[in-house]
């Protein structure tokens, strides 16, 4: 347990310096044991730039906190074990940034987002070219954490070769088979995410061109 804190609590630190969990935003969590199921899990509303071990609590696959007496677990705290039904997982993590809540607006209604073409996705496990073709699915944000979780149980069903998937106007959900891999994808994908976006002008429109403008006229 104090090895996968450690672990969750330096993510978070540089997660958040570089502004993919501001606020209290993202959850992670580590598995420290498979039988029974034992999970470091972030609590519930911390802030993950100062996030500490005693900020990291012990869950059961029942979503039970163990001891119950340590405080609360994230609220998507079901996501997380619904991964790790599905995925070789052995970390979770959950982040919020800029590029990503855009995407996952912007291409909702087509159910996901394809990447290919992008020398990154060799970061991703298992893709060894850049014509590898990564679908990110989208799941409609919701706040019933179980029905959230029974569609992202159908999602990942759907998709068993994605790496990741993305809330609607929320963010990313990548995992690895370390916490280390897990942060890897992370970059891989918020990387590619920004390049995408900014590939197609999104925040780059007539307005910021005119204050440039303006800017260089003054």
């Amino acid at each position: 347990m104090a090895q996968a804190a450690a672990g969750l609590t330096a993510v978070g630190r540089r997660f958040y310096d570089r502004g993919w969990v501001l606020g209290t935003s993202g959850n992670f969590s580590a598995v420290v044991s498979r039988r029974p199921l034992r999970l470091a899990i972030t609590a519930s509303s911390v802030h993950k730039g100062t996030l500490s071990r005693r900020q990291i609590l012990g869950i059961d696959d029942r979503a039970r906190v163990r001891p119950a007496s340590a405080g609360r677990s994230s609220a998507e705290t079901l996501l997380h074990l619904e991964i790790l039904k599905t995925r070789d997982a052995g970390a979770i993590l959950h982040t919020h940034s800029v590029w990503s809540t855009i995407l996952s607006g912007l291409h909702a209604s087509t159910g996901g987002l394809a990447i290919q073409g992008f020398e990154m996705l060799k970061g991703l496990d298992g893709v060894t070219t850049h014509e590898h073709r990564e679908w990110i699915p989208v799941v409609e944000n919701d706040q019933d954490m179980p029905r959230l979780a029974a569609n992202v149980r159908r999602v990942l069903a759907d998709h068993p070769s994605a790496h990741a998937f993305l809330i609607r106007r929320h963010g990313l959900y990548t995992w690895g088979r370390t916490i280390a891999d897990a942060e890897r994808h992370v970059e891989i994908l918020e990387f590619l995410f920004e390049a995408i976006a900014k590939e197609n002008g999104h925040g780059f429109g007539e307005n910021s061109d005119r204050r440039s403008d303006d800017s260089r006229h003054r």
